[in-house]
């Protein structure tokens, strides 16, 4: 098993979540967060005064599958979030040991 972490751009995610499921991936958790990267923040303007902007709004999102569905699900979400600008996002892949579902005790690919 596998689990994905995506940092992607907040008004891209109803493109990823419907990618996701047409490849049959049933669930994510998803958490709003800020950061920067290549992109590094930007400059706005408030009534009048000028400030920088470090941090930007993303929305990080955690995927657990099973191997097969991996290639797939990178596809998926690539194609989804690219908009071909600085600051789509990145995708991170770990190796996940074990899946417990609490209510039933069931473990690995069947508690995913």
């Amino acid at each position: 098993m596998k689990k994905v972490e995506a940092i992607i751009k907040p008004f891209k995610l109803d493109d990823v979540r419907e990618a996701l499921s047409n490849i049959g991936v049933n669930g994510m958790s998803v958490t709003e967060i800020k950061g920067f990267g290549r992109q590094k923040g930007h400059t706005e303007l408030y009534r009048g005064a000028e400030y920088v902007v470090d941090f930007l709004p993303k929305l990080r999102l955690e995927i657990v599958i099973n191997d097969a569905q991996l290639e797939d699900c990178i596809e998926a979400i690539t194609n989804a979030a690219r908009t071909g600008k600085i600051g789509d996002g990145k995708i991170f892949v770990t190796q996940v040991e074990q899946v417990i579902r609490i209510r039933t005790g069931e473990q690995g690919d069947e508690a995913i």
